[in-house]
């Protein structure tokens, strides 16, 4: 099983990125009430499920000055296949 690299570890959950995942490019939520994939592009959960309290925690982080940026690129350099 491949192993996500921690981004950001918020108050009651974390943002991973896997190597070799799938796209559309998405960030693992995950904590005790979080299992989710969020879209990079449209922040919505894509697969699994996530508590409004952490995916709101997640999408503020997310949506701070350069946090998105930092996501997509890792999300490219783990991913990206030529």
């Amino acid at each position: 099983m491949w192993r996500g690299i921690i981004k950001a570890q918020l108050s009651n959950c974390k943002i991973y990125i896997y190597p070799g995942d799938h796209n559309p490019p998405h960030f693992h939520l995950k904590g005790p009430n979080s299992n989710a994939l969020v879209d990079l592009v449209t922040l919505r959960v894509i697969k699994g499920k996530a508590s409004k309290k952490d995916l709101d925690e997640a999408i503020d982080w997310v949506k701070q000055p350069g946090n998105l940026e930092l996501l997509a690129s890792e999300w490219r350099r783990l991913n990206e296949r030529e």
